[in-house]
C-alpha cells in the first residue's frame, strides 16, 4: 500500500559490528539516549535496535523519520554526535543506508496496488 501521508517518511539502517566485549557499553549507551531522540527530536518517529540471530557481533538499528530532511538535519548537529559518541566508540565496523519508504504492508492495510512510474521510449 502507499505510504499515508502522515507516516514516516524515510528509514535509516545502521548496520554495525559491535565486539562482544562491547556489547553491555553499546546497549547502556543505546538506553541513555533513546528517550531523548524518541522526546525530543523533529520528524523522528521510532527507532529499534536489533541483533542478528546467527551472528551476535552484527547489529542493525532502524530509525524512522517523517522525512530524511529531518534526519539530516537531526544528523548534522553538534548534540547529536554528543549525544551517539559513546555508542559509536562501542562499534568496530559500522555503515549507514537511507532509503524513502515507498510502500508498507501491514495486516490492516487494504490490497491497494503500487503505481509504478513510467519510462518514456
Amino acid at each position: 500500500m502507499p505510504v499515508d501521508e502522515g507516516a514516516a517518511q524515510g528509514r535509516v539502517l545502521f548496520l554495525i559490528t559491535v565486539k562482544e566485549e562491547r556489547r553491555e557499553d553499546f546497549l547502556k549507551a543505546y538506553e541513555q539516549i533513546r528517550h531523548l531522540v524518541a522526546d525530543g527530536v523533529p520528524g523522528h518517529v521510532r527507532d529499534q535496535v536489533c541483533q542478528s540471530s546467527t551472528d551476535p557481533e552484527q547489529w542493525l538499528i532502524t530509525s524512522e523519520w517523517r522525512s530524511l530532511d529531518d534526519f539530516v538535519a537531526w544528523e548534522r548537529t553538534e548534540e547529536h554526535r554528543d549525544l551517539v559518541r559513546p555508542m559509536r566508540e562501542c562499534f568496530s565496523a559500522a555503515k549507514s543506508i537511507r532509503f524513502h519508504i515507498k510502500a508498507e504492508t501491514s495486516r490492516d492495510t487494504p490490497r491497494v496496488g503500487l503505481s509504478t512510474p513510467t519510462t518514456a521510449g
